[in-house]
């Protein structure tokens, strides 16, 4: 944790920093409000992401360069879909086509505006995908691009159908989960969403590269102990402390799928059971045991939680399963909003 505080996230500032110079100079009005909201807004996301260039060792610093500008482009999109005039999947496809390019070096930029009227972004995300792009140029990540493309084009799908029109979202999303059901048995088609939307085993495979440590059974290893558990685990608790915000948005939340609070507290278990066996199967089970036990902390002390109904007994009962970490990180998290009041986690 000093490592993250005195190096780490001075480092991911000063990324965010020279992104920010670049989206202050985007000509499109409503372009640039968004990829300058997404920054202002999702800090914590690249923050949070960077803790792995612990994994990159002397690389830690091209880890870093790659997470910030891939969550950048993530958060950006995410502004764009969700506060769209536009409704058209073509339109998200396109957009989302940026971050498959950037996960694969030899791919040349596109248009990805093509279906929108917003279109001068004055060549802001064309120059965050090549930015991912030079990262990877890098023999050893032929060994993994499988896997990073895999979870890519899950997150990418997710994107897709989760913005459409109202009424096609849930059909879409229960047509999309019917292709991996039988791989995935144990999971409903709105937990095996969640499982697509978060970038964790992204940034994981790409700084065991960036590190010189990978094969091709790591990068196996690595795809099965953070796809579905983990990733599913990371999305369902932000989908869980945003339960109040969606419901008064009219937002797609994914939590409000479970019959009932019982039954929502013994998947999250599920989940946490789950995913602390998966992670002990890879090299530093320790690293990956933190990151998996300040999320659940993390999430849980966020001041949102506080408003929802049984959250008492839901922390409770979450922290007690999760190990002695999670309590440590959700304290200290507790701590850290009274002493800084308004940051976001």
């Amino acid at each position: 944790m000093y490592k993250v505080y005195r190096r780490i996230f001075p480092a991911v500032h000063k990324e965010l920093n020279y992104w920010i110079e670049k989206a202050q100079a985007i000509p499109n009005e409503e372009l640039r409000t968004q990829a300058l909201a997404s920054i202002e807004g999702k800090t914590f996301h690249c923050e949070g992401g960077s803790i792995y260039s612990v994994l990159a060792k002397d690389n830690w610093e091209a880890a870093i360069r790659f997470i910030v500008a891939y969550q950048t482009i993530s958060d950006y999109l995410d502004n764009l879909c969700d506060r769209s005039t536009s409704m058209d999947p073509e339109d998200f496809r396109m957009l989302h086509q940026s971050m498959t390019d950037a996960l694969s070096p030899g791919n040349e930029v596109k248009d990805y505006y093509y279906h929108r009227e917003d279109k001068d972004d004055g060549g802001y995300l064309r120059e965050l995908v090549q930015t991912c792009q030079k990262v990877l140029k890098t023999p050893y990540y032929s060994l993994v691009q499988h896997h990073t493309v895999k979870l890519g084009s899950l997150y990418n799908d997710l994107q897709v159908h989760k913005h459409v029109i109202e009424e096609e979202r849930i059909p879409r999303l229960k047509n999309w989960f019917e292709n991996y059901q039988s791989e995935w048995p144990h999971l409903e088609w709105y937990e095996f969403s969640a499982c697509t939307g978060s970038t964790l085993g992204i940034f994981c495979l790409v700084s065991y590269t960036l590190g010189g440590t990978m094969d091709e059974r790591l990068a196996e290893q690595v795809e099965r102990s953070y796809f579905p558990f983990m990733q599913g685990l990371h999305i369902l608790l932000d989908y869980y402390i945003d339960q109040q915000e969606d419901e008064e948005e009219g937002d797609l939340n994914f939590c409000t799928y479970y019959n009932h609070d019982g039954e929502m507290k013994d998947r999250f278990k599920y989940f946490v059971k789950q995913t602390h066996e998966e992670i002990q199967k890879l090299p530093n089970a320790p690293f990956h045991q933190m990151i998996h036990e300040g999320l659940v902390g993390m999430y849980l002390a966020d001041r949102k939680v506080g408003k929802l109904k049984n959250a008492r007994s839901f922390v409770k009962d979450l922290l007690k399963v999760s190990g002695k970490k999670a309590t440590f990180f959700y304290y200290n998290t507790k701590m850290y909003h009274k002493l800084k009041p308004g940051r976001p986690l």
